[in-house]
């Protein structure tokens, strides 16, 4: 069914560019030195959230000025750091909010290994159950991307967690990414949401082309909440990278210790930053800080 009504998304985002802009675009000449990375999977229970706040929590330790953008209505990313759910994202996009109104800043024990000197800044744009809303309410495709290059200059990285079901929302924060991370579990359903968002992406390329912007680059698919001892995780594991190839990055592991941080509000890299959870998840960070030649 969503295979079927995506492309209507996709001719719709069209229409509105054409309606603004024309054959012509602002967005033509705009080389951005901020970046954007998005992280999709039209498969819920992935570790999509996982992942994208420890990624974004990894680069502010590291010293760069990080943005996580949560644009699913459970905001799950605005819980993980600490925060409570607010219409962050929808004031920004529908209100037309100005960015001090909508930032809030995550303290640094909430994500930090103890005693490690932070030089970094790490924010959220929190979300809330409005943020469903947001495609209905927004007539412009490049809202996501007006917004955000605001901080052009000020911001090192933004970090979008999407929700899993594809709408005119995900279309817009298509048009603003630079690059895309696909988390997936090695099992069928995950690997159909998947397969479902590589198609989606391609569907949003050639208006992407048409406005100047450079091709939407995959940095890579995650496979989580590996298994070793599990025969059918192995066996798609070596499916996925039959396909993928170089695209598929190291396995992250099932791991108790990720339930046990999230139910203290903290980031494995403060509760346990010892653990075998924090070391894959370095590797991730290594990988992404490599791949945006930050």
């Amino acid at each position: 069914m969503l295979s079927c009504v995506y492309p209507l998304f996709v001719r719709i985002l069209t229409k509105r560019i054409l309606s603004v802009f024309g054959e012509s675009s602002p967005y033509i000449s705009r080389k951005n030195t901020m970046k954007i990375i998005t992280l999709i999977n039209e498969k819920g229970g992935v570790g999509k959230t996982t992942i994208a706040v420890h990624v974004a929590a990894g680069l502010a330790i590291r010293g760069y000025k990080v943005i996580i953008a949560d644009a699913d209505p459970q905001g799950h990313a605005t819980l993980c750091l600490g925060l409570k759910k607010e219409p962050g994202l929808y004031d920004l996009l529908v209100r037309s909010a100005p960015f001090r109104d909508v930032l809030r800043a995550v303290p640094p024990e909430r994500y930090a290994p103890p005693g490690h000197p932070i030089k970094g800044q790490l924010y959220v744009v929190p979300s809330n159950v409005e943020t469903r809303s947001i495609p209905i309410q927004i007539s412009d495709a490049f809202a996501v991307a007006d917004r955000f290059k605001e901080l052009e200059g000020v911001v090192d990285v933004v970090i979008f967690d999407t929700s899993p079901t594809p709408s005119l929302l995900h279309g817009s924060i298509y048009l603003a990414t630079d690059a895309i991370l696909y988390p997936t579990k090695c099992e069928f359903l995950s690997f159909d949401g998947l397969v479902e968002s590589f198609n989606h992406r391609q569907m949003i390329q050639p208006t992407r082309e048409r406005y100047g912007l450079s091709e939407l680059k995959v940095m890579g698919i995650i496979p989580t909440m590996f298994r070793t001892s599990t025969l059918v995780h192995q066996e798609n594991l070596n499916k996925l990278r039959a396909k993928y190839g170089n695209l598929v990055w190291p396995e992250m592991y099932m791991r108790t210790v990720w339930a046990e941080a999230s139910t203290v509000g903290r980031l494995v890299f403060s509760f346990a930053p010892d653990s075998s959870a924090s070391r894959d998840m370095w590797t991730i960070v290594d990988r992404v800080e490599m791949e945006l030649a930050l």
